[in-house]
């Protein structure tokens, strides 16, 4: 403007300049509300400025942050996977996807993800860790899947029991291996084994179809028609 004084770019810069202002306010009540760990609030103050300053990682995130500790995973993953490619070898937020993924069961998109970390820093000790434990894992149910398509249901029921081994933290797992285990069991012919752990895995998901179907022959088999 002092170069180059005129009405029309004064107008535009006073409006900008006010527009700066109100984001640095935002900003500043964000950081605040984060840390007063009012995440709903930061959120919300985050979604103005980001409508605004749409390629800033670290806002970015920050809003992830939040997303985490307000039990929206999936929401935090959008904003991770832009943060990755705003900010240059930004393995951190590969970590955090990758371990996201894990959480959720997902352990194919975790490995996935968990290798782009790797790539950047082979030497990053989280994502080897993590690489690791997901590898593992991975191969136990790929190589459980494959016991069941080849109708060696006493070999993938081992399987799955080694899966629930190396990972009893994280409970989608269990529940997905007992799932599976129940299926072999009812395959296999042995009905009351099923009904028992199909209707545990019932108690948790009353709506997971897989076990309802594996649970229905199991009883076929034990001619309880009704049920």
């Amino acid at each position: 403007l002092k170069s180059n004084p005129s009405n029309n770019e004064e107008k535009e810069a006073q409006t900008q300049l006010t527009k700066s202002d109100e984001l640095q306010r935002l900003h500043s009540q964000a950081l605040s509300a984060y840390q007063q760990e009012d995440y709903e609030a930061a959120i919300s103050l985050l979604d103005e400025i980001l409508a605004v300053c749409v390629w800033d990682a670290e806002l970015r995130e920050l809003r992830a942050e939040c997303y985490i500790k307000e039990g929206e995973p999936s929401k935090a993953i959008s904003d991770l996977k832009a943060a990755a490619k705003l900010k240059n070898d930004n393995t951190e937020a590969f970590y955090k996807i990758s371990r996201i993924y894990y959480q959720l069961g997902d352990h194919e998109l975790s490995l996935s993800e968990v290798r782009e970390c790797l790539k950047l820093d082979q030497d990053h000790k989280q994502c080897f860790s993590l690489y690791k434990q997901v590898k593992k894992l991975n191969k136990q149910i790929e190589s459980a899947e494959e016991f069941i398509r080849e109708g060696r249901y006493e070999d993938a029921i081992s399987k799955y029991d080694s899966v629930m081994k190396t990972e009893p933290e994280v409970p989608i797992y269990s529940t997905r291996a007992k799932e599976r285990i129940c299926h072999c069991l009812s395959k296999n012919q042995q009905a009351t084994e099923a009904i028992k752990l199909c209707s545990e895995v019932l108690q948790l998901e009353p709506t997971n179809v897989n076990a309802l179907k594996d649970r229905a022959e199991a009883y076929l088999l034990e001619d309880m028609y009704e049920e």
